[in-house]
């Protein structure tokens, strides 16, 4: 929730607001307070009825304020005074007992708190300077009828039930976060008595391979001092002389007579052993090349700014990563080779790929020990180059209970997602794109993967850039409304301008001049034109279904989840929105133009 949605509905009757934060904290953006209110800074003074105080409280003085700053004001507040306070603290951590003896102390209640949605203020609370109880107020700031004493037990039973419900969600966050514990640290003294043992035998087999390299390396000078030998002996001299002769018996024989007495007298001259003729180049001894089998693989000498997953995977799984990561489907003869020259940023071993059809069928199972091997060396492999091997459990693990005995440095248990392009629109329905494309789709699945991988994130591809132009206090209350009310929020928002913006900075938002970096851009340079908070989401979720370089509305109005020829274009590729070809010859020079039709409410 916005700051201004948790402020505005406790307006009423109130004129004046006083901003009493310290610290460097600037609340005066957020609040886009409306006609008659008037914003005044804090001068120590009392706060009478009619007006409003603004405090923080946080972790940082520096930003927040301290927490004497933030106590002092209470006590100065009239009966019908009222006080919103900022939180900088996250919700769960939240040191609200620090408070709540001096608002008691100084009958101030709390009438509504809601979590907030910036990176440095978390949580508000509204409270009212009273001399009697108040009723409490709902979800939307309205206060629920009610008499005193009932006002009385409704918080009081709440309390209760509350302090019940919180005491089991936080022992049992307790009990979670003492077996994480627990289990990472068995499983990094089982990986230490792992890698003990995985090194002890690599060392064995390193001995003995040089072993058997010196007894080879022996073996091979015994035999070339054997020929030596036998190349200078004159035994083997007196034999080649009378073989030559045999075949040339008309001009050996002649010869035979002086070439044995030469050899008698141990003055021969070497004989070359080559064949008359011209001389001929010799050529290069021939190397054999373990990567002639990769020759069909793609690389491109580029920065990696996408997944790279080798993966034991089923068909359809490979298929379906592919459109959003660079895949490698490794076999049981070249995953080594492959993991060795394509530098994954993870080794993928699906379930599914290991119980089903295909080369690595039964992997796991103990019906296959050859392809056990062969995982077993893959994995030593990956980790050997210090990239992360990941068990992608999509089916139960009984099926393959040998997996449970290998050594992964992450588990993902969920299925692999469903890509947008593989549902129907009209059998589908909008809603069920949105879920798809925001929980269960393949990019969502992957963007955990790279998480636990620290690789490059696929749900990158989903940035998008807002241009706006707005030329006034108005328009910019307008557009910070809009770009916060959006369920997929741009990550940047580019104007001429961006003073006033620092509520969308404060959100996370990137606030500039200049060109957009985000993959997409979209025009929201009219200020007046309505946009639905589901527009953006929208508009994503027809591009992962198309793949289509701009999405838009039609000129038609039956055209809707469909390629047109031109459109009032709404979403747009960065490097289209960049380049010299006009709107109307998109579609003449080869970029995808998709149709979305209609706005449904929210």
């Amino acid at each position: 929730m916005r700051l201004t949605d948790l402020l505005h509905p406790h307006l009423d009757g109130v004129t004046t607001v006083v901003d009493a934060t310290q610290g460097g904290l600037n609340l005066e953006p957020y609040l886009h307070l409306p006609g008659g209110v008037t914003l005044r800074q804090y001068d120590g003074g009392p706060v009478e009825a009619g007006e409003l105080v603004l405090l923080s409280y946080g972790p940082d003085p520096a930003l927040h304020g301290t927490e004497a700053d933030c106590l002092a004001v209470p006590e100065r507040m009239r009966p019908g005074a009222r006080g919103l306070v900022a939180f900088g603290h996250p919700g769960p951590e939240l040191p609200y007992h620090r408070l709540l003896d001096g608002l008691v102390t100084h009958r101030c209640q709390v009438v509504r708190a809601v979590p907030l949605d910036y990176q440095h203020l978390h949580a508000g609370a509204v409270f009212v300077r009273t001399e009697e109880l108040l009723p409490p107020h709902d979800w939307f700031g309205r206060p629920v009828d009610s008499d005193g004493f009932a006002t009385a037990l409704r918080i009081a039973d709440e309390y209760v039930l509350a302090d019940l419900v919180s005491r089991s969600l936080r022992a049992h966050v307790l009990d979670l976060e003492r077996a994480a514990e627990d289990a990472e640290q068995s499983r990094g003294a089982d990986r230490g008595e792992g890698l003990a043992d995985r090194l002890a035998a690599a060392v064995r087999e390193k001995e003995q391979l040089a072993s058997a390299l010196r007894a080879a390396r022996e073996r091979t000078g015994l035999l070339q001092a054997r020929v030596a030998m036998l190349e200078g002996s004159t035994s083997l001299r007196v034999g080649r002389a009378l073989v030559g002769a045999a075949r040339s018996p008309r001009r050996g024989a002649t010869r035979l007579p002086r070439e044995l007495y030469g050899l008698w007298r141990g003055r021969v001259r070497s004989r070359p052993t080559a064949p008359a003729g011209p001389a001929r180049t010799p050529e290069p001894p021939a190397v054999a090349d373990d990567r002639l089998h990769l020759a069909h693989r793609a690389f491109a000498p580029a920065p990696r700014d996408r997944l790279v997953i080798a993966g034991v995977l089923t068909d359809a799984t490979a298929a379906d990563f592919a459109a959003d990561a660079v895949v490698g489907r490794v076999l049981p003869h070249d995953g080594r080779q492959m993991v060795r020259r394509t530098d994954p940023d993870a080794l993928v071993v699906q379930l599914s790929a290991c119980t089903g059809d295909g080369p690595w069928s039964l992997t796991g199972t103990g019906f296959a020990p050859d392809l056990d091997r062969a995982l077993a060396e893959l994995l030593t492999e990956t980790r050997a180059s210090g990239r992360a091997a990941v068990l992608w459990r999509d089916g139960p693990l009984s099926a393959a209970p040998g997996l449970a005995h290998c050594a992964w440095d992450a588990v993902l248990d969920a299925d692999t997602g469903v890509r947008p392009a593989a549902l129907d629109p009209a059998a589908d329905g909008r809603e069920r794109l949105r879920e798809v494309f925001r929980t269960g789709s393949t990019r969502v699945r992957l963007s955990e993967l790279a998480r636990r991988v620290g690789a490059p994130d696929p749900l990158d591809l989903r940035r998008i850039a807002v241009l706006a132009a707005p030329r006034g206090p108005a328009d910019v209350a307008r557009l910070v409304a809009q770009v916060l009310g959006q369920i997929h929020r741009p990550d940047e928002v580019v104007v001429p301008d961006p003073t006033g913006l620092d509520e969308l900075t404060a959100a996370g938002i990137t606030v500039r001049t200049g060109e957009p970096l985000a993959p997409w851009v979209a025009d929201w340079t009219d200020p007046a034109e309505d946009r639905p908070r589901t527009l953006l989401l929208d508009l994503m979720c027809a591009q992962e279904y198309s793949g289509a370089d701009v999405v838009g509305t039609p000129s038609a109005a039956d055209d809707d989840y469909t390629f047109v020829p031109e459109l009032r274009p709404l979403l747009v590729r960065r490097a289209l929105h960049t380049c010299a070809v006009p709107p109307g010859m998109w579609a003449r020079h080869g970029y995808r133009l998709f149709a979305v039709y209609g706005k449904e409410p929210a």
